[in-house]
């Protein structure tokens, strides 16, 4: 084997390499942030649809979630699984319904599943929110371009005003939220126009109700109110690592 043939073997070995990393997706940014800094393959985000749906339904009691509509994601997005008569709505959220600020390393994490049952109210205002996310996020957006599109979207009229008594439960011990607290705590959450978030009182010593900091660009303020019951109706602990979460 001549010296030209050995460097043409190198020089495609090397290219070889290259195309094969610049086509891995997900990739982690560094060994401080483990997670994928975009989108993972589709399929780590998908789940079997009976599990979808009975994981969906556990984000709030049975007397509830028996007859909510259920949304499952399948590859071109949320779909109606089942059809509910009562006006909540059901679903399981993925790791892009998080931030977009530096302090949301799990934007990417295919291990989030968030089961939440919105209320008629909400229902009108945060299920859209969740389809223009999850459009982008399939389309193959980053994390900057979906802030960037929702953005756009909001100022087209595409997301609903928020509507007056808008809450979500999400009371499901088989939930992961993240990979720090699991399924946290069973709790509440309630949506409000920004300009109404002072009147809650959050955040202030001895104060049940956590949140209420902007969400931008999202014209949202979310406030969290943890309770002591599972939707199955067992109990579940007062506290979780010491933590609070916002959503």
């Amino acid at each position: 084997m001549n010296e030209r043939t050995i460097q043409t073997i190198a020089f495609a070995t090397v290219m070889l390499v290259a195309a094969l990393c610049a086509a891995r997706p997900g990739r982690a940014a560094d060994a401080k942030n483990p997670y994928p800094t975009s989108m993972a393959p589709l399929d780590q985000y998908l789940m079997n649809r009976n599990a979808e749906i009975t994981l969906a339904r556990s984000a709030a009691p049975p007397s509830i979630a028996k007859d909510a509509t259920v949304l499952v994601l399948g590859k071109d997005g949320y779909e109606t699984a089942v059809k509910g008569t009562n006006g909540f709505v059901c679903n399981v959220d993925r790791s892009w319904m998080d931030r977009f600020d530096e302090n949301s390393p799990e934007f990417w994490n295919p291990r989030r599943r968030g089961p939440v049952c919105y209320n008629p109210q909400a229902a009108k205002t945060i299920v859209p929110l969740v389809m223009i996310r999850t459009r982008l996020a399939l389309a193959g957006k980053s994390k900057a371009e979906i802030k960037e599109g929702l953005k756009a979207a909001i100022e087209k009229g595409e997301l609903p005003a928020i509507e007056p008594s808008g809450m979500s439960f999400m009371l499901s011990k088989q939930g992961h939220l993240n990979d720090h607290d699991g399924h946290w705590l069973p709790h509440l959450m309630f949506y409000v126009a920004p300009k109404d978030a002072e009147t809650w009182g959050a955040n202030l010593p001895n104060s049940p109700i956590i949140g209420g900091s902007p969400r931008d660009p999202e014209p949202i303020s979310i406030f969290l109110v943890t309770v002591d019951k599972w939707s199955d109706g067992t109990d579940a602990p007062s506290k979780m690592n010491d933590s609070t979460k916002e959503n």
